[in-house]
């Protein structure tokens, strides 16, 4: 199931969009770098403090919108038109 739920402004949606961008290029990296040196002990914590930021971003705007939820199910953007769409 794929149904649109909401809508986020564009500035809400540069967030966001900057937040996944930024996130798989630390995972893409994270492919790249194996060792435990300081550069791959610092892209975890990166990695991790994205994480975070990305998962908060949903937090916010899912309580800010209500959006409509489902179990085992999960929202996603269409960074073209700002829609949210919930799959479950």
């Amino acid at each position: 199931m794929k149904k649109i739920v909401g809508k986020v402004t564009e500035e809400e949606r540069n967030d966001i969009q900057g937040l996944c961008e930024r996130k798989n290029s630390l995972k893409e990296l994270a492919l790249i770098i194996t060792d435990n040196s300081a550069i791959y002990e610092r892209l975890v914590a990166d990695l991790t403090e994205t994480n975070m930021r990305y998962q908060e971003w949903w937090n916010t705007m899912s309580r800010k919108y209500q959006w409509e939820q489902c179990d085992n199910g999960h929202w996603e953007i269409d960074f073209e038109t700002c829609n949210i769409f919930l799959l479950g």
